[in-house]
């Protein structure tokens, strides 16, 4: 009950959290009302970091969301071609987090980190599909350990979001719920895979590391 109403927070949070509540304690001093919504600002700051501990299926038939948020888009489209892989046709998923999501990202399926690309870019909404092709963006080309399938995770900048935070490296394994890092302040996150049937739908919400995505 206590981990849930005080979930631990992502190391990125503490140093915002705590201008927060500095800002808070200043504002008090000259305005009650003002302090009041300083401090409601504070306890959403808090939250936004949360960090909770997720529990996956451990079963790499299947894929994870890698994102809390709304699945706004399921199609058949080219991977990225900042990995080179703009001839390939993948079934691609996008998962968008609005402010009150948590915003830490996950790690779909067991296996290694091939490759991670960082690109800059604008900050557009990352509702739009645009903002696969513009914003700042960190792409990671994972290797399944099922069956050595290239399953692509591309982190999405949003409107408001100003840092996109890479928590591994090229080369590591990682198990399936695993942290990739984070965005702060609304974004979005899309997954690329082959060979599955999708179970998710559009519209509906999703949890990192725990809501199935496809099966084999």
């Amino acid at each position: 009950m206590f981990n849930s109403i005080f979930p631990k927070i992502h190391k990125e949070g503490y140093k915002f959290l705590a201008i927060s509540i500095l800002i808070t304690f200043v504002v008090l001093l000259f305005s009650k009302f003002m302090g009041f919504v300083f401090i409601a600002i504070s306890i959403w700051v808090y939250y936004f970091f949360r960090d909770p501990d997720r529990f996956s299926i451990e079963d790499d038939t299947y894929l994870v969301s890698p994102a809390d948020g709304l699945i706004t888009d399921i199609s058949e489209r080219s991977g990225p071609e900042e990995l080179r892989l703009e001839n390939t046709t993948y079934t691609k998923v996008s998962i968008f987090m609005n402010v009150f999501n948590c915003h830490v990202n996950r790690v779909p399926t067991s296996g290694k980190i091939e490759e991670i690309y960082y690109k800059p870019g604008k900050f557009l909404n990352a509702s739009l599909d645009k903002a696969s092709e513009e914003n700042e963006r960190n792409f990671f080309k994972i290797i399944s350990n099922k069956n050595k399938e290239e399953i692509i995770i591309v982190q999405i900048a949003g409107l408001i979001a100003r840092r996109i935070v890479c928590e591994v490296e090229q080369g590591q394994e990682l198990r399936q719920g695993d942290r990739v890092g984070m965005i702060r302040f609304g974004s979005r996150v899309d997954i690329y895979f082959k060979n599955k049937k999708v179970l998710a739908k559009k519209g509906q919400n999703v949890v990192a590391g725990e809501s199935l995505i496809a099966s084999e």
